[in-house]
């Protein structure tokens, strides 16, 4: 598989990583399908605290327990459970953030996190605090490069300009195209890879994605959506998936170092993994995928 550089790091990252919160609650399930993922040339993991409420960061420990020379691992913070209330808060202090990252290596099994990410952010957080307590957990050596998990293109922006991020893990594929015009060419433009999740919108950009469109995603309607994969069915043809189309858009933008598409069951992990073997899109490819869907918009809310 290739590998890519993930921002100004050393960190190479292989370009189809694993989203590990679809493996699932069972240990022997998770452990199996991340060993299987291992196995096929895939060394980004990508986990949370928030997943599960720990339970994820555990199943992820336990399969790279004898392996972890071999995986590039990524966890997040900032997202706070609170003991007896439902739900979670938001808490990017300097304080919290020094609590949780121990936690995290007690469920990883491990004494360092190779890519440490901000799971969120707003545009007033303690900003300059966040960014401090990171900086002091690469000198202790407990991280070793942090980034940001956010689709907010404002947050972006100020850990661009502020902070020694490597990378931005963003929503984009091609039903989200919203990174498009206001993130992906300042990330580009700075040396900072992006890490491109929910590749396959949800599952509507695969083959067995029909039903799924009834749902509608964003703000597409069903039938925007179902005309979007009737092109795509026709634009891939019979040789690989649409799935796998969508997941080659994804990492068609130079920005991009590697996508993390979710996988519950062998047969994904496969099917994510073959990807890989697909020649990259050419631009006039990319320019092809794009007039199928349109150029999103970030709501209010998110600026």
């Amino acid at each position: 598989m290739k590998k890519n550089r993930l921002g100004s790091s050393d960190l190479r990252v292989g370009e189809i990583g694993l989203g590990c919160m679809s493996v699932g609650t069972e240990q022997q399930q998770g452990v199996y399908l991340i060993h299987e993922a291992l196995d096929r040339g895939v060394n980004l993991l990508d986990t949370a605290d928030l997943y599960h409420h720990g339970r994820n960061e555990e199943i992820v420990g336990a399969a790279i327990r004898g392996r972890r020379q071999d995986v590039i691992l990524a966890t997040k913070v900032g997202n706070r459970r609170m003991p007896g209330q439902e739900g979670w808060g938001w808490d990017p202090s300097k304080k919290y953030i020094l609590s949780a990252v121990k936690e995290s290596l007690r469920r990883l099994g491990t004494d360092y996190i190779d890519l440490y990410q901000l799971h969120g952010g707003t545009i007033d957080d303690p900003i300059d605090e966040t960014i401090d307590t990171f900086e002091q957990l690469k000198r202790e050596g407990v991280i070793r490069y942090y980034g940001i998990s956010s689709i907010r293109p404002h947050v972006i922006r100020e850990y661009v300009e502020r902070s020694n991020i490597v990378s931005v893990m963003n929503q984009y594929s091609l039903l989200d195209r919203r990174a498009e015009e206001e993130v992906l060419s300042l990330l580009q433009e700075r040396g900072i890879s992006v890490i491109a999740r929910g590749p396959v919108a949800s599952g509507v950009l695969t083959d067995e994605g029909e039903a799924k469109a009834a749902k509608g995603y964003l703000d597409y309607e069903e039938a925007e959506l179902l005309d979007v994969r009737k092109q795509l069915k026709e634009f891939t043809g019979a040789e690989h998936s649409m799935g796998q189309t969508a997941i080659r858009y994804s990492l068609s933008h130079p920005a991009v170092a590697a996508v993390i598409p979710g996988a519950s069951s062998l047969g994904q992990v496969e099917h994510n993994i073959a990807a890989a073997s697909l020649p990259p899109l050419t631009q006039q490819e990319r320019e092809a995928l794009q007039q199928m869907s349109r150029a999103n918009r970030y709501d209010a809310q998110y600026r």
